[in-house]
């Protein structure tokens, strides 16, 4: 490990992710779910600032009051988790959080936070750690973490933590819209467990289609298998898609366990256009281009 003083104070940029395909193979023996997603780095994005603190604490401040600033945020269970792997266990630091990622979106802002806290301290204190040793730290913490470590395309199966980078996407933009509630994902999962399943995506097309930048044919079989699961809410997802495809989505999907959802458009001037006459039925309603490997 590198003995130089780390370099305060740093910041960082947390980017979101979606879900281009979300597949559950299997429930686990331990719980988990064996998972196939096609996930895509998108521009949307918290910002945090770490400095030191001499009290020897490290927690989070976030612009948002309901998002809590001790262990229970991931951002500062990534930063004790660094310190503990470079032997810095005694050192403070408070952690800033900006939010842009909407809470309970499916857009990965708390694990987006915490990859980007490793980053950071990897940074500040020289580079000590590989990208494999980063991975592996930012698996401990949570399941999205590790890709969004390393940002880009990329096809994620386990529990997520399994990459296998892939081409870019081709040229496109995004619009993200989130209905007025969150979805647990846990409560998703539980019945998820207890339907029946027919349908799953093409996994095998959606990866050809990018490998020729086909990106109609992307938009054609994206799929979220959650879209499926039993729930009143599902009416409201289904609504949000049926607006972004009115609006000249080429196509639209749920992310995650939602409740954001996201609509693909050939260009930035067609999806600025959607956005904004999809603000007028929701709050939050972003435009957003891919971003590529962050590592």
């Amino acid at each position: 490990m590198s003995n130089r003083e780390p370099a305060f104070p740093i910041t960082e940029k947390a980017y979101a992710k979606l879900n281009i395909s979300l597949d559950v193979t299997a429930r686990r023996p331990d719980g988990y779910h064996d998972m196939l997603m096609l996930m895509q780095t998108i521009s949307i994005c918290d910002e945090l600032t770490i400095q030191p603190e001499r009290d020897g604490l490290v927690h989070a401040v976030t612009s948002l009051p309901y998002v809590p600033g001790d262990k229970r945020n991931l951002a500062v269970r990534a930063a004790l988790k660094f310190l503990e792997l470079v032997d810095d266990g005694e050192r403070g630091m408070k952690i800033s959080l900006r939010k842009s990622i909407p809470v309970g979106a499916g857009m990965a802002g708390g694990s987006a936070d915490a990859a980007a806290v490793l980053r950071a301290l990897n940074r500040a204190y020289g580079d000590p750690l590989s990208a494999r040793e980063l991975c592996a730290a930012g698996e401990e913490v949570g399941s999205d973490v590790a890709f969004c470590l390393l940002g880009g395309t990329a096809l994620a199966s386990g529990r997520g933590e399994i990459l296998q980078p892939l081409k870019a996407l081709p040229p496109c933009a995004f619009v993200v819209c989130k209905p007025d509630f969150s979805i647990s994902t846990p409560e998703l999962f539980r019945k998820l467990d207890e339907a029946k399943l027919s349908c799953h995506p093409d996994t095998e097309g959606l990866l050809d289609a990018l490998e020729k930048s086909d990106l109609d044919g992307l938009c054609r079989r994206m799929y979220n298998v959650f879209e499926d699961v039993p729930d009143r809410r599902m009416r409201t997802i289904r609504a949000a898609k049926g607006a972004l495809l009115d609006c000249g989505a080429l196509g639209a999907l749920m992310t995650g366990t939602g409740s954001a959802v996201f609509g693909v458009f050939r260009d930035a001037a067609a999806a600025e256009k959607a956005c904004e006459t999809l603000k007028r039925e929701y709050r939050f309603c972003r435009t957003a281009e891919a971003v590529g490997a962050l590592l």
